[in-house]
């Protein structure tokens, strides 16, 4: 029996066959155009964005980086790292046509039919490198985040053509491969804060040897105010690269208490984060810091996401400059896949991923 729109999946096992088993995700419960959330993605009162907690003036740093070497400008990047974690970039190196190109990608993508990009699902993906889903961990959730993805994590450009939809693999590789040069300049100058003034191989590898991107689609809700479209969390990369629509919808815990500060979209820019990788690296200096996404009552968000990560296999820890110029450490040394595993086992709860790491 189909669902009625006043009533809609009242049976839990009704809604996961239609959004995840069938790959419909949430962009398909949007389109029927239900008058009620469903209740499985109603959060709890204390996960709603309450209004009243945001911080109207305040706005993250926004970056010129066309003088990126600039000290001045260098001091700039890291007093963001270390006091908001959180900073847009504007005239960096990657072509306003190649951002254009991966956000018609990210529609294209999920304007195919539901079985198509059912392929990529966890089911029925031929590798663990390229996943279709819904919400973040529905099987640790006690309620459902209102937000579809892709995440494409990059192994070699010949696994990209072999594995990535064909509608968006070109203009992700694309977009990858233009934000590296960004990327690079961020980690010298944010190494050099640290007074790391050498990046070797070994160095670059740990900080930014592995990438994966996510294609966000953040369907229209109804009562928006119920749900999430993502929910409190910092991420486990070492930075995080964020291509974000003119929609809004993104925002940043600010440095006092319970409030918040909304990440306003600006044509061309990239927004930056610390995540927990850099902050255990840096031994704190550099925060990662809480983010959320509201969902939308009347318009369809997407965002474009690189997590810069270190590899797998790679042990994190303070760095050993750091250490020997003696500094007390605050983290011991974890494998970042552990790291990674026990943030994934749970469903997003603010920062408490980093203690995991906490000597």
């Amino acid at each position: 029996m189909a669902p009625t729109l006043a009533e809609p999946f009242g049976d839990s096992s009704a809604l996961t066959d239609f959004v995840i088993n069938q790959g419909n995700g949430v962009k398909g419960l949007s389109e029927m155009g239900l008058r009620a959330l469903p209740k499985q993605y109603i959060q709890p009162l204390e996960e709603r964005m309450c209004m009243t907690n945001i911080i109207a003036q305040e706005s993250i740093p926004i970056i010129d980086m066309s003088n990126w070497e600039d000290p001045e400008v260098a001091k700039s990047i890291c007093d963001a790292a270390s006091k908001w974690g959180f900073f847009q970039i504007v005239n960096h190196d990657v072509p306003v046509e190649v951002l254009e190109n991966v956000k018609d990608a990210t529609y294209r993508f999920f304007g195919l039919p539901a079985e198509v990009k059912n392929k990529y699902s966890k089911e029925h993906s031929s590798s663990n490198n390229v996943r279709f889903g819904t919400s973040f961990s529905p099987q640790a959730e006690k309620a459902l985040e209102w937000k579809d993805y892709l995440s494409m994590f990059y192994v070699s450009e010949e696994e990209a053509f072999a594995l990535w939809p064909p509608v968006c693999r070109e203009q992700v590789l694309d977009y990858m491969k233009k934000s590296e040069v960004v990327i690079k300049q961020l980690l010298q100058v944010l190494m050099k804060g640290l007074k790391v003034n050498e990046i070797d191989e070994t160095k670059e590898s740990l900080l930014m040897g592995s990438m994966r991107t996510n294609l966000n689609y953040y369907p229209i809700c109804p009562n928006p105010e119920l749900t999430v479209g993502v929910g409190r969390h910092s991420d486990v990369s070492t930075l995080t690269i964020l291509l974000q629509d003119e929609i809004g919808g993104l925002f940043v815990r600010g440095n006092k208490g319970d409030n918040w500060i909304h990440v306003p979209p600006i044509k061309g820019s990239l927004v930056i984060n610390v995540g927990d990788a850099l902050q255990i690296l840096s031994n704190g200096r550099y925060r990662s810091v809480e983010h959320r996404v509201v969902a939308n009552g009347s318009k369809n968000r997407i965002s474009v996401p690189i997590f810069v990560n270190p590899r797998p296999g790679d042990m994190i820890g303070p760095l050993p400059e750091l250490v020997a110029s003696g500094e007390k450490p605050i983290y011991k040394q974890v494998l970042y896949s552990d790291y990674v595993k026990h943030f994934f086992r749970k469903a997003h709860d603010g920062k408490k991923t980093v203690a995991f790491a906490e000597l």
